[in-house]
């Protein structure tokens, strides 16, 4: 049966590796579209980097290329050149991630690719955009983390400059190509152009650390530094109670309010009554509200602040998740029998009542699509009768 979610009847020819672009087209894949991905002869470098049930399906690499399939091309050679020049004539999207120098040199520019489909949508996704001076420099999430300033925040909050405990920048870059890519395919929609779409990581990560680090450095002349500081002052970090930690925001002066009615903290005076106050002097409320928390247990502190309608959670680890009663009312995650066995994914956090979308089905293994559908190809056959298999073959799944 075939995946009925919002991008339906959408074709990618994806290019991308590692997790930028992969992560975009999975969430591509979730919602309807069929990912055809292009893989060298060694495959994607993601196969082989984190655990997994069998060399080359580690579990990275099969959480952002479910539901896609598998087609190895040696793009060194004329005739899986060819080959992909077929592709690119029945497809919607044409993503990579190579450096855009690459990509001009194996006859795959946009120029080349929108002659033989002017309709498509070719979207870049690069480390740095191609109008500045670092185009074409290697990153990854690391150097491109440092670039955009986390570690410098992490510092401001820490003391330690570090990196965030996620590849935040190749994620966000992925879901920052996602939206640019619709864009462009609900432009041709209207009006049946396709088009250039870049997508650059640095770029990406400087516009999201802005939002709230810009500040005051938005004005001319500034009226300060680049940075927001209540999310960078030292004290803001989880509250040590009695037996554990906990996170708490008594942020709004409805919260505020209620909390010092209720808990009756000896140091909070006229000085903390109103927001305004507050943000002026925000690292001594945060040191004073952990010593307030310091007095009693996390349950204790649970159902009080709940009971207020205060902002309030424990500290979870990332097993926790697994298990978290809210994500399993939700039926976020999605089992999915695979070759190697049942795998429980995180499936979409989003939800459309008439063209929901959800798991793809299962990662491929290395080429595991190429004769079908490059086979078709050769043959001279139509590429949109290419059958959605993968599809087919996993609508026994289970929720939960």
């Amino acid at each position: 049966m075939e995946h009925a979610g919002p991008l339906s009847g959408i074709r990618v020819i994806d290019l991308t590796a590692m997790v930028m672009g992969p992560y975009c087209t999975q969430i591509m894949a979730d919602m309807g579209a069929e990912v055809i991905k292009i893989e060298p002869p060694a495959g994607d470098n993601t196969r082989y980097i984190s655990v997994g049930p069998e060399r080359g399906m580690s579990g990275v690499f099969v959480n952002v290329n479910r539901g896609k399939r598998s087609v190895v091309l040696d793009l060194r050679t004329d005739r899986d050149k060819a080959a992909l020049r077929e592709l690119v004539t029945a497809g919607d999207v044409f993503i990579h991630s190579m450096r855009g120098a690459a990509i001009e040199r194996l006859g795959f520019g946009y120029a080349e690719v929108a002659a033989l489909n002017p309709a498509i949508v070719y979207t870049n996704c690069y480390g740095y955009g191609r109008r500045g001076r670092d185009a074409d420099r290697t990153a990854y999430d690391d150097t491109i983390q440092a670039e955009c300033g986390l570690p410098y925040v992490q510092q401001r909050l820490t003391g330690d400059a570090g990196y965030v405990g996620t590849i935040m920048a190749d994620k966000i870059g992925g879901l920052t190509a996602l939206y640019a890519t619709t864009m462009a395919l609900f432009h041709r929609e209207r009006t049946g152009e396709g088009q250039e779409v870049e997508v650059a990581m640095f770029e990406t990560m400087a516009a999201f650390m802005l939002v709230e680090h810009a500040n005051g450095a938005l004005f001319q002349p500034p009226l300060g530094g680049a940075a927001y500081p209540r999310a960078v002052t030292p004290n803001r970090r989880p509250y040590r109670t009695a037996d554990g930690y906990i996170s708490a925001l008594v942020y709004n002066d409805k919260q505020w309010t209620a909390f010092v009615e209720a808990v009756q903290p000896a140091w909070a005076g006229t000085e903390f009554a109103t927001l305004e106050q507050r943000a002026a002097r925000i690292d001594t409320v945060y040191a004073r509200l952990a010593e307030t928390f310091a007095g009693r247990t996390t349950g204790e502190w649970l159902e009080l602040l709940r009971a207020l309608d205060i902002p309030v959670a424990p500290v979870r680890s990332l097993d926790d998740l697994f298990d978290n009663p809210h994500l399993l009312d939700t039926g976020f995650f999605e089992t999915v029998d695979t070759p190697n066995g049942p795998v429980r994914f995180p499936g979409p956090p989003t939800w459309f009542s008439r063209t929901p979308g959800r798991v793809a089905g299962p990662a491929p293994r290395l080429g595991a699509d190429t004769e079908e559908v490059v086979g078709r190809v050769r043959a001279g056959g139509d590429c949109d009768t290419v059958s959605r298999k993968q599809a087919a073959d996993t609508d026994g799944r289970v929720r939960g």
